[in-house]
């Protein structure tokens, strides 16, 4: 059952926001061995590859259209050798997989839905079948932006059987994690989706199934809540304040389908240092620290995978602080009851229950004025005295019996827990900075 795994929100790194295309194998292991010396302890885990690591000449996020393809005698795309050398003589990704493991990681993968067009093209076999190619291909359905493939049409004969070779072929490379793409947005691919959730049974490995890109349709939320691990809610997402504010919406949206084994999808943190081969260019994320605090606080309270998306090795001690708050990373792991509170003209609030009957509330200020919001505690269902505290700033501000103030920066947000409190009596708390403005 898809459920069975993923059972807290995933976290790793892509290749995807700092190389496109074009990642190579000793940046993967480079990515890799920092994860496991800074990171591992926080609970990250997952090293994935993206898209393209099949095609020679990538060189950049830019896809080369019609580009040749290394691909097996199944109608299976292979690891391209000039760029992940451990792969020759038909190895694949098996010891770049187990290098990944022997740090004590998990290692992914990214595919695009359906059979190479190149392998229609020649009729290429189905492994342990009499079907080829051509026989299951469906022609008419194509990715809107990427050229190498066609949809697999699910009713033809030969089409689990091919989903089942390609998942068998990962189970042999011990993959842990695939990722999907064509398949969610903006067409819904249910058909495919269940062949691959039967092949990844069918191959008696746990792997994670992420689906991409979004929006995926909340209408669709029973179907790939029960198939899939983790999907986006979003179409890429990047370092734009107008992709961070439109976030909240979908994140509402999709709120009633958190929970373990399937998580709604936010995508990537293009943090730290992205772009290093791309179209948009070489550069630190363009959110702003108050912004990349507002990202970091809204991926943990609704729950999303947490997949960091530049290369980890150029971090900062800023970026750094950011993905290793013990604190924070708690809401990501052990949370519950995650939705909005409620929404104003610029000010958001989220709540969520934690660890024995904590409470955290996130106040978000998306205006273009610092503000100040307050949450009555009865919101939140209580009643007493609770004690507050600042989570990033990491220190306890007050104890409140009637409402919660902060003062929120543009662009901001206020990440804070309330617990159960004795001594005196606090009516409101004025946080500025994590101070107590009495």
């Amino acid at each position: 059952m898809a459920n069975l795994v993923a059972l807290t929100p995933p976290m790793g790194w892509n290749s995807w926001d700092c190389y496109g295309a074009s990642v190579r194998e000793d940046e993967v292991r480079g990515s890799a061995e920092y994860m496991a010396a800074n990171l591992k302890q926080y609970g990250w885990e997952y090293v994935v590859v993206d898209i393209q690591w099949f095609e020679p000449n990538a060189k950049s996020d830019i896809y080369n259209p019609h580009a040749p393809l290394v691909m097996d005698e199944y109608s299976r795309l292979m690891p391209a050798v000039n760029r992940f050398p451990s792969a020759a003589n038909g190895k694949g990704f098996k010891p770049l997989a187990d290098y990944v493991h022997s740090l004590g990681l998990k290692f992914g993968i990214h595919i695009l839905r359906g059979i190479p067009r190149q392998a229609v093209a020649a009729n290429t076999a189905i492994l342990g079948t009499a079907y080829r190619a051509a026989d299951i291909a469906n022609t008419n359905s194509t990715c809107a932006w990427n050229t190498d493939m066609y949809g697999v049409d699910p009713a033809k004969p030969g089409a689990q059987e091919y989903y089942n070779s390609l998942f068998q072929l990962y189970a042999e490379w011990e993959v842990d994690y695939v990722k999907v793409d064509d398949i969610a947005a903006p067409t819904y691919h249910g058909g495919e989706i269940e062949l691959i959730r039967k092949a990844i049974t069918n191959c008696s490995r746990e792997m994670v199934l992420s689906l991409s890109p979004g929006p995926t349709s909340v209408a669709m939320g029973d179907h790939v809540a029960k198939y899939a691990n983790m999907w986006r809610m979003t179409n890429d997402f990047w370092d734009r304040w107008e992709d961070l504010q439109a976030m909240f919406g979908y994140a509402h949206a999709w709120s009633r389908y958190i929970g373990p084994g399937h998580w709604p999808d936010a995508d990537m943190l293009p943090l730290g240092r992205i772009g290093i081969r791309s179209a948009w260019g070489d550069r630190y994320t363009r959110f702003t620290r108050d912004e990349q605090v507002t990202l970091m606080s809204l991926w943990a309270m609704i729950r999303s995978p947490l997949m960091f998306g530049g290369d980890l090795r150029y971090n900062d001690e800023w970026t750094t602080s950011l993905i290793t708050n013990e604190e924070v990373l708690n809401i990501t792991k052990c949370s519950h009851a995650n939705q909005q509170l409620y929404r104003g003209d610029n000010a958001i609030a989220w709540t969520a229950v934690g660890e024995d009957g904590r409470i955290y509330l996130a106040h978000f200020n998306v205006g273009e004025v610092e503000t100040t919001i307050t949450t009555e505690i009865s919101k939140l269902g209580l009643s007493g005295r609770y004690q507050v505290r600042d989570l990033w700033v990491r220190q306890d501000l007050g104890v409140v019996d009637h409402s919660v103030s902060t003062l929120v920066p543009v662009h901001g947000s206020r990440l804070l827990q309330l617990t159960g409190a004795r001594g005196m009596q606090q009516n409101v708390v004025i946080v500025q900075g994590g101070s107590i403005e009495r």
